[in-house]
């Protein structure tokens, strides 16, 4: 439904309240200009989003009457974030003050309010429902700890997942593990070669940020991992078990107990998809896996650009090129692959960034790209990776629409597909799962 205008903008008063300044329009940051969001980009908030006020920053706004870009002064810029299975076009636009603190790890689209709603300039990605919030009671979610916890008493990982992952951070996957459904996680890893900017389960002392979550203590046996797996993977509907999660370093380096968990899990079931969340810097280990049995990769990456990738990442013993080998080992052995795109409007959608990221479809043979919204501040990660004009730019959504009519077979998404979407109808109807 189109508006009959703009989206006004909004501010806080500093006191967890919200205003609408019917002085000004909404604007739209990309890279590190403001611009009028085109009017048929804005969708109503989606159930699960909400509003975050950016402390020591005023919203950049066009005025009502002259047209003109100016200042909110009233209070502190607003952002949204926005629930998962949605990809967002635009950042929220303002001027950062001297003494503005760094903000948190979380994602920063624009926002505006128009006839007694927010709206957000974002698209829905992936119909699958699996972390809609609607789709979790916090009773039943405690009554499948307590029975998973009953049913396997001295599981590290069962218990991890359990008290740290869905009780206390409330992970979606960690939850609908409890509630024996779809994506069951498989934190494995307590050790990365990774140093990212943006690291959400260890920062680095000296910065003013914190992690989101608290990373994984321990090192995971392979039979703690088939104990809880195979059942999932037997009963569970629409069945996946994903090894490297958020609450952990880098999966690949313990490649070893992966695979051999793998070989295990394959002796017990053949249901059900086998996937690694990764940074991809191993490709050997990769193959090792692929033999094993892997069914499917996901590749982590802020850019198809190794001089983007590289300051970001900070790799240890590894280059970008290494991650682009596993996507084509994967590839070679029939599996499915995907990269993890962190999308950031003015960065994403460069046209030096469009170039190599065909380059990058074309010749690993990449089959999903799931378009991740990027949580991150995002003056301190323009300044961190030293970017300073991210140079000529088309829009998020132009680009998604020029790489779908180049690339006809490419999937988009924002979830591991099961191994039914892989196999069959991948636009399948989720409607009946909840």
């Amino acid at each position: 439904m189109a508006l009959s205008h703009s989206p006004y903008l909004l501010y806080s008063d500093g006191k967890g309240n919200i205003f609408e300044d019917e002085t000004l329009y909404a604007t739209g940051r990309t890279g590190w200009d403001a611009l009028l969001v085109p009017e048929d980009e804005w969708i109503e908030l989606p159930d699960g989003g909400s509003m975050y006020e950016l402390p020591g920053r005023r919203g950049i706004g066009i005025d009502v009457e002259t047209g003109d870009m100016r200042l909110c002064e009233k209070g502190w810029a607003v952002a949204a974030f926005i629930p998962p299975a949605h990809t967002g076009f635009y950042l929220a636009a303002y001027e950062t003050g001297p003494d503005a603190p760094v903000l948190p790890l979380f994602c920063y689209t624009a926002t505006g309010w128009h006839d007694g709603k927010f709206y957000v300039p974002a698209t829905r990605i992936e119909a699958d429902i699996r972390q809609e919030s609607a789709g979790y009671n916090e009773v039943k979610v405690e009554s499948g700890v307590k029975k998973l916890i009953q049913a396997y008493p001295h599981n590290r990982l069962v218990n991890h997942l359990a008290n740290n992952c869905a009780l206390t951070y409330h992970c979606p996957a960690a939850r609908n593990f409890f509630l024996s459904r779809w994506e069951c996680p498989i934190p494995v890893s307590p050790a990365c070669n990774a140093n990212c900017v943006g690291c959400i389960s260890l920062q680095p002392d000296e910065e003013t940020i914190v992690s989101t979550q608290d990373r994984l203590q321990f090192k995971p046996t392979a039979e703690e991992i088939v104990e809880y797996t195979v059942p999932h993977l037997e009963q569970a509907p629409y069945p996946i078990v994903s090894f490297g999660q958020g609450c952990e370093g880098e999966p690949l380096l313990m490649w070893e107990t992966i695979r051999a968990s793998i070989i295990e899990i394959r002796k017990h079931t053949s249901k059900g998809s086998i996937n690694i969340n990764t940074n991809g810097s191993k490709p050997d280990a990769v193959r090792k896996l692929c033999e094993a049995g892997l069914d499917s990769i996901r590749v982590s990456t802020n850019s198809a650009r190794s001089e983007i990738y590289m300051p970001y990442y900070r790799p240890n013993n590894y280059v970008f090129e290494d991650i682009l080998e596993s996507l084509k080992v994967v590839n070679e052995f029939g599996g499915w692959t995907s990269i993890n795109y962190f999308v950031f409007p003015g960065m994403t959608d460069s046209i030096a960034e469009y170039e190599a990221l065909r380059k990058l479809i074309r010749t690993t043979g990449l089959k999903m790209i799931q378009w991740r919204n990027f949580n991150i501040d995002p003056d301190w990660y323009l300044g961190k990776i030293g970017i300073s004009d991210s140079g000529e730019c088309m829009g998020v959504k132009q680009l998604q629409e020029l790489l779908k009519e180049e690339f006809p077979s490419l999937k988009y998404g924002y979830f591991n597909p099961p191994m039914e979407r892989i196999k069959g109808n991948f636009e399948m109807d989720f409607a009946h799962v909840v």
